[in-house]
């Protein structure tokens, strides 16, 4: 089905910015400059939107065709005679298509279905999310959960192809596997060439300490950019 594998979804938003200035910047590069700020944050906002699996936020000023002739007959012969003549060679390239405006981007892999991912992240960061849509056209009207949802429907794109770097299972599952992988890492390397018995011992004192069966804690925290 599109936009989901499984109980994993994909989900992409085009909201169009508004044209105009504020204080004498663009609207679009206020709003990738409000973006960028979050990156000297210790954590990303994203990280306190439930079962957000990875996301991204960028901004789209234009579609770029970067192409060459075809390899069928025309392109062929277009590529020959552009040694007499260079036009021949751009009219053989394929027609250019703009953008009428510039779209904030939304990209967004999570667990779960639609609306009640999109009522979570809105209750976990709206101020955060009206900063960032501020200038997109319509945003305005967004006052509440129910509204965001509505406006993000109408911004959403179906999926064709669908990414997911993990499986389909819930957040909080994915982040102990995490978790346990990287410590057990560690117990591999710390406890080299010990006698079986001694092993043992280290072996279910180190299952004591990172509690397979317990997702809430020890485990990795959502968000976070690195093992430690």
């Amino acid at each position: 089905m599109a936009n989901t594998s499984g109980k994993a979804y994909a989900l992409t938003i085009l909201s169009p910015i508004k044209p105009g200035h504020i204080n004498e910047v663009a609207h679009s590069d206020e709003i990738r400059a409000r973006i960028d700020d979050w990156n000297f944050l210790p954590n990303s906002p994203m990280s306190q939107v439930p079962e957000t699996y990875l996301c991204r936020f960028f901004v789209l000023d234009d579609v770029f065709t970067q192409s060459q002739g075809g390899p069928d007959f025309y392109g062929t012969i277009s590529d020959f005679l552009a040694i007499f003549s260079d036009r021949v060679r751009l009219n053989a390239l394929p027609r250019e298509d703009h953008l009428q405006s510039k779209y904030l981007v939304f990209s967004c892999n999570f667990h779960g279905d639609l609306d009640t991912y999109l009522r979570g992240m809105w209750n976990a960061i709206g101020p955060e999310l009206k900063q960032i849509w501020e200038y997109c056209y319509a945003f305005d009207q967004v006052k509440d959960a129910d509204s965001f949802i509505a406006y993000m429907q109408q911004c959403q794109l179906k999926a064709s192809l669908f990414f997911n770097g993990s499986t389909d299972d819930p957040l909080q599952e994915q982040l102990k596997s995490l978790y346990v992988k990287q410590e057990f890492g560690k117990f591999v390397i710390d406890h080299q060439g010990l006698p079986a018995a001694q092993l043992q011992q280290a072996y279910q004192a180190f299952i004591q300490r990172i509690e397979p069966k317990n997702l809430a804690a020890p485990s990795w925290a959502p968000g976070q950019y690195s093992f430690r």
